[in-house]
């Protein structure tokens, strides 16, 4: 049997990269994608030290053209998709409502909520047509697709959006075999969450720090996803640092 083959957007760094080295600890193929190429071509390299096979792919998710490239590229070279991670976003920075610049609400929306649209319209049109049809889809939520943070009106609102994407694909997949599913992380120890560890805004006004889990736990969890059978599907997971303020936020 060929190798599984799994895109990875937002691939270079964070999540997006420990997802990556999991995905190919498991024997997929992974092609990665993200804005920035240099950290691309070290997560691809460390994904070789460890024997597994990669490519990084320069690639604006928000961007139609882009994307069409980017999936034009994997199935040009490898035929099939077998795994999609949406996990490319941007948080943009923490700003009072009546504030929020339109240009940076836009950039937000374009990456965070446009571009999951694109790629996984993108998986669709190849895992429909591919023999054995099929694949699974994972969307990266966020705790905020449930509850958000202060001042964080444009990346509470497209994760929220998200969860719709969700739904709509799981539903619309049924026919062509595509699993789609989403994981909320909450505070896992990418770059974003250095700040949990130093203190950040609470609903009551105050500052302080939270709990932060393991960048790698993360990738145990995409791997528990990624080995079900498509006939079963993991439709939410929310994976958590088990002492972060989020059942009792607000």
């Amino acid at each position: 049997m060929t190798a599984k083959i799994a895109l990875v957007t937002g691939g270079g760094t964070g999540i997006g990269r420990a997802a990556a080295l999991a995905l190919s600890s498991i024997g997929y193929t992974i092609a990665l994608c993200g804005r920035r190429l240099a950290p691309l071509e070290e997560a691809v390299a460390a994904i070789k030290a460890k024997g597994g096979a990669a490519v990084g792919v320069a690639c604006d998710v928000g961007k139609p053209d882009q994307v069409a490239a980017l999936f034009a590229r994997v199935k040009a070279d490898y035929g099939r998709l077998d795994f999609l991670f949406n996990n490319a976003g941007m948080s943009g920075a923490p700003s009072l409502l009546e504030d929020l610049p339109f240009e940076t609400w836009q950039s937000v929306v374009d990456v965070n909520l446009t571009g999951v649209f694109l790629c996984t319209q993108a998986a669709f049109r190849i895992m429909k047509e591919q023999s054995p049809q099929g694949g699974r889809i994972v969307n990266n939520g966020s705790i905020s697709a449930h509850t958000p943070r202060p001042n964080s009106i444009a990346y509470s609102s497209t994760k929220h959006a998200v969860t719709g994407i969700t739904k709509t694909a799981a539903l619309d997949g049924r026919k062509y075999n595509i699993a789609v599913g989403q994981i909320d992380i909450g505070n896992a120890e990418s770059q974003m969450a250095e700040k949990m560890k130093k203190g950040v805004p609470q609903p009551d006004g105050s500052i302080r720090p939270e709990a932060t889990m393991p960048l790698d736990h993360v990738g145990q969890a995409i791997i528990a996803m990624a080995n079900l059978p498509l006939e079963t599907n993991v439709l939410f997971m929310t994976i958590k640092a088990t002492k972060m303020p989020f059942e009792g936020r607000g």
